[in-house]
């Protein structure tokens, strides 16, 4: 996994609406998600989700049990005043998805945009899989964007890895039943096009 220290560069260095993956609204994720059926009051956790807007919109859509992890502290501060008082209502976590020690079968949507592909190491790819597997509710829900074969093979001046749906979902394995793959073209802010594809899957083992 990347360094702290990139991350919170970038998010000292740059305002959120100049970062590549800014999305005013996470609209893909956001149906996704509720697409799910999860309850209002169902565990979510959006990983990497740093200063991305989709938690206002999950708050907005009255989920209330809501945690956003990510590397930088200060993307997740940025967030925090971004929503003022409704921050109070999210789970904060600083951590390295590989190796952050998460609540055992404990979310009912796992959901990550642009998280997986940074992970180009398999040891990497290995140890975020077995957390999924260790944190997530039997039958609970997994969403994971990354870039699509045709996608940029930089992003934030790091090299990433670049799937198919099927050559995503095959990293996870047979205990993760692929019930969605959706492609999207990601306008970035300053005029550049960046291909994803979206994985839903419902975690069948545990």
């Amino acid at each position: 996994m990347q360094s702290k220290e990139h991350w919170e560069r970038v998010y000292a260095s740059k305002a959120v609406e100049a970062v590549s993956w800014y999305q005013p609204h996470a609209e893909q994720s956001l149906a996704l998600i509720l697409g799910t059926g999860t309850p209002l009051t169902g565990s979510i956790i959006d990983v990497g989700g740093g200063a991305s807007t989709l938690i206002d919109d999950l708050l907005a859509n009255g989920y209330s049990a809501l945690t956003v992890l990510d590397l930088s502290e200060a993307a997740l501060e940025t967030a925090k005043h971004r929503l003022g008082t409704r921050a109070e209502a999210v789970s904060w976590r600083v951590g390295d998805v590989t190796n952050v020690r998460l609540p055992e079968h404990s979310y009912d949507v796992w959901h990550d945009r642009a998280v997986f592909h940074f992970l180009t190491s398999e040891s990497d790819r290995r140890a975020y899989v077995a957390n999924v597997l260790r944190s997530v509710k039997p039958l609970g829900h997994v969403i994971v964007a990354t870039f699509a074969e045709d996608g940029p093979t930089q992003c934030s001046g790091l090299p990433v890895m670049r799937y198919s749906a099927d050559e995503l979902h095959a990293q996870f394995g047979a205990a993760f039943a692929l019930l969605k793959q959706e492609r999207e073209v990601h306008h970035t802010p300053f005029g550049t096009v960046q291909k994803f594809i979206y994985c839903y899957c419902r975690l069948t083992q545990a």
